[in-house]
């Protein structure tokens, strides 16, 4: 091994300080707030609980779980970077790295939830004992990511060259996620993941986002966000950047994304009791 090769870069490739990040918050709540919210009736989220929201981004999930406990829960939203969270709104903000950090009042919360953060991790196994250190006993997780290597195509009907395009900067994104540390089989592994973290009453779902509005500007917008670092990296240039924008913005290319897993489990009773539900 050469020993003057630099490290890894592992900064988080899709970085909220980016104008973009908003966009992309903005549309992936369309895409995916409904499937969450969905979820959080599932497992009973209701007046009184107290949650935490993981690397929760926009204010959209926030938002919902503010509204669903209700003014006698407590909701705590957290990330690397804040700055797109409502620090006025009817949820609490804390600057966290679920990696570096320990849990927050650790033991206290009914629910924690986290949408699209583990799979960017490199450490995702010690954010996860984070999480779950974070539950009161009975208290739920629930962990939504990717997995691109299950449908790692931006176009499934590859009928022309806009296709054919979209699909290899779709390979180029995803090689850059991968050199950042990204796992794109992640997704599948939930379930065994949170039954190895001692969680009980496992289960998972998915979710498949076919074509429309918001896969068409989602894309858009992260395109636009690593349009440098895919040049930087040789992996496209200007002029077939800018001409996959110019197909997205036509709206003729039914653009679609990997399937979103979602996996839940509960923290066992410590005594055998009934715990506060």
């Amino acid at each position: 091994m050469n020993s003057s090769s630099p490290p890894p870069d592992r900064r988080y490739l899709l970085d909220n300080a980016r104008v973009e990040a908003g966009e992309r918050f903005t549309w992936m709540a369309e895409l995916f707030d409904g499937v969450t919210r969905g979820h959080f009736d599932r497992l009973g989220v209701r007046a009184g609980w107290r949650c935490w929201e993981v690397g929760a981004g926009g204010p959209g999930i926030p938002d919902a779980l503010a509204a669903a406990v209700g003014p006698t829960g407590h909701v705590l939203a957290t990330d690397i970077d804040p700055a797109w969270l409502d620090r006025h709104g009817r949820y609490e903000v804390l600057r966290h790295d679920v990696v570096a950090d320990p849990p927050p009042q650790p033991g206290t919360f009914d629910l924690v939830h986290a949408r699209l953060v583990l799979v960017h991790l490199p450490d995702r196994d010690r954010a996860l004992a984070t999480m779950v250190a974070a539950l009161r006993p009975g208290g739920w997780l629930l962990v939504e990511d990717a997995d691109t290597e299950l449908q790692p195509l931006a176009c499934l009907d590859e009928t022309g060259e806009d296709q054919r395009r979209a699909n290899r900067l779709r390979r180029a994104v995803r090689e850059l996620m991968t050199r950042r540390g990204a796992d794109l089989r992640f997704g599948r592994t939930l379930p065994r993941a949170l039954r190895a973290a001692g969680l009980a009453d496992v289960r998972a779902a998915g979710f498949f986002p076919f074509g429309g509005v918001a896969c068409d500007r989602l894309e858009a917008a992260t395109v636009r966000m690593v349009r440098a670092e895919l040049i930087a990296a040789g992996l496209a240039d200007d002029a077939e950047i800018d001409a996959h924008l110019a197909a997205v913005d036509a709206g003729a290319l039914d653009l679609t994304l990997a399937p979103l897993i979602s996996a839940w489990g509960r923290r066992p009773e410590e005594s055998g009791g009934i715990g506060r539900r």
